[in-house]
């Protein structure tokens, strides 16, 4: 049976150091709006592929000898996720913050002692982008502010800095002197200047990375909520519009049951971990245990628990789910020892019938 305490942690800094990399992946079209319950106010915002990945995580605390406490450890683990939308708002705060502080600038440039023509009458295109002026009006995302006591006046230096990129750009430039005017090309513009000049800010990352442990590996995912709230905003968008209404997918999504799916996959991956070792050690043991990750194996673990436990997911979305993660967080030769040992782990189990799925075809 697996020891813990054997496995190697070679592998396992990509736990900590990987970044969900996928800015240029959001192609969503605006909605039209039809607010739903506030229920959906914050979870509607991040996948299953987001929650398995956080439940990675917390496993992976609770194992090498973190948080002992079950209880404790679920707290902590529903507290990073609510640290991701406080990160959302900080970075949608911050773009507007950048926004103010070129506003202040093109104004402090009219009464310079000899002011050029362009700054006696700049213009004023960016300042009157039709996203910011909605983003700036909007009483949700003020309120959010409000709440997590949100201030950019200590942080001037940093907000100077990418100012200053901003201001030197041919993005700039081309978008100020385009002669064209539309909220489609506002959006787009907002778009690339928050992906270039924010997103990729490595002062505004470090910042965040010193301010919360949760938030190392969560600044591009929030920053991909941005870009999507970007994107998905229309024309109509209004000032009393909830930002994370803009994500509702269908009738059916339900917050109450994404945090039992989190909290579930979590102690049940937890209560069946020593079990979970027999079967996975009945089935490597052509394979030195010293060279298998913990992160490895906490994803089969995690993968035989949803296989087992969780009538309602299909298998092949289960399988899928957990190559995907293991792309993110193992390397090439661990993404194939999970896809093998699963493939095994699926076949021996079905016929044991201990996989056992309610509704058609979710066996497949």
């Amino acid at each position: 049976m697996f020891d813990i305490t054997q496995i190697s942690e070679r592998k396992n800094k990509k736990i900590i150091e990987n970044k969900i990399l996928f800015l240029n992946s959001v192609d969503l079209q605006p909605q039209t709006w039809n607010p739903k319950s506030v229920l959906f106010h914050k979870m509607i915002m991040l996948g299953r592929r987001h929650y398995r990945i956080k439940v990675l995580q917390a496993l992976y605390a609770y194992f090498q000898g973190g948080e002992s406490r079950i209880e404790i450890a679920e707290k902590n683990l529903l507290n990073s996720l609510d640290k991701v939308y406080e990160l959302y708002y900080l970075q949608l705060s911050f773009l507007l913050e950048v926004i103010h502080f070129y506003r202040f600038r093109m104004e402090e440039s009219k009464n310079k002692f000899y002011p050029t023509p362009e700054e006696v009458n700049p213009s004023y295109k960016l300042s009157e982008n039709r996203i910011i002026l909605q983003l700036q009006q909007n009483l949700d995302l003020a309120a959010q502010v409000a709440k997590y006591k949100i201030s950019w006046t200590e942080e001037q230096d940093m907000v100077r800095k990418v100012y200053q990129k901003l201001k030197a750009s041919k993005d700039l430039a081309d978008y100020i002197n385009s002669e064209v005017s539309s909220y489609e090309e506002d959006q787009d513009f907002a778009e690339r200047l928050f992906r270039k000049f924010v997103a990729k800010s490595g002062d505004l990352q470090s910042y965040f990375e010193e301010r919360s442990i949760y938030w190392y590996d969560d600044f591009d995912v929030a920053a991909v909520f941005v870009l999507k709230t970007i994107k998905l905003m229309s024309a109509s968008f209004g000032e009393k519009d909830s930002l994370t209404f803009l994500f509702s997918k269908d009738q059916e999504d339900d917050p109450a049951e994404d945090r039992k799916f989190i909290l579930d996959l979590f102690r049940k991956t937890i209560v069946n971990s020593e079990s979970s070792d027999k079967l996975i050690d009945d089935r490597t043991r052509n394979w030195e245990l010293d060279r298998i990750a913990l992160t490895d194996i906490l994803l089969i673990k995690m993968a035989l628990t949803e296989l087992t436990n969780f009538s309602q997911i299909p298998v092949k979305v289960t399988m899928n789910e957990y190559i995907e993660i293991s792309k993110q967080f193992s390397s090439q030769k661990s993404k194939l020892f999970i896809n093998g040992i699963l493939d095994k782990l699926v076949t021996d189990l079905t016929t044991e019938k201990k996989i056992r799925k309610t509704g058609r075809g979710l066996m497949t």
